[in-house]
């Protein structure tokens, strides 16, 4: 986590959380150490308001697609806040890399297993990357749903969800055990839609 980090987001919070009003449920849940969290992405909003969710010292990473790179100024503020680029649509080794590294150090990494935004559960099926990251480093993988619609000044709730660590029966998942887990960590994400913060 770098210092133009802690910087940006003492002078961030409190605007998105006056747009976004924001209630936090689960965050006792939260392990210590490297973990995957595992978000649903419903809107371009959602890795910045799940970052501000968390304490600043959260030592998160997070992971985004290639093309908000390309983008200029918007590439440079993405490096120096430390999130780094993921080729979609196959595999990428160096973004890969990349990740792993992240969570064996120790740090927490935000990903989104569907790859894009999707409107509603089941529209697209998670990709198996996620599964990859989860099994080869040991971490524990965290369910992570950020919910409301994500209008100004609408209520929104984020909500935690129990860590848990897929069980593989190799030392590498095979074909059918990543779909299955990348399956469960979608069904895990959504089933957290039922939490209401707002109560």
């Amino acid at each position: 986590m770098t210092k133009f980090y802690r910087i940006i987001y003492a002078i961030a919070a409190p605007i998105i959380h006056l747009l976004f009003p924001c209630r936090v449920v689960g965050l006792e849940r939260f392990p210590e150490g490297g973990a995957l969290l595992c978000a649903n992405h419903a809107s371009g909003w959602d890795p910045i308001i799940i970052a501000l969710s968390l304490p600043r010292d959260a030592r998160l990473t997070v992971m985004a697609k290639d093309q908000l790179f390309r983008i200029p100024v918007l590439g440079f503020l993405l490096r120096k806040l430390g999130i780094f680029p993921v080729k979609r649509g196959g595999s990428d080794l160096t973004a890969m890399k990349t990740a792993m590294k992240v969570l064996t150090g120790g740090n927490r990494l935000l990903v989104f297993p569907e790859g894009t935004r999707v409107e509603e559960q089941g529209d697209v099926e998670a990709k198996g990357g996620v599964t990859v990251m989860a099994t080869r480093t040991g971490v524990p993988m965290v369910p992570v749903y950020c919910g409301g619609r994500r209008k100004f000044l609408r209520k929104t709730t984020v909500v935690f969800g129990e860590p848990y660590v897929p069980v593989i029966a190799g030392r590498r998942p095979t074909p059918e055990e990543n779909r299955a887990i990348a399956a469960e960590i979608l069904e895990r994400i959504y089933a957290l839609s039922e939490v209401d913060g707002w109560k």
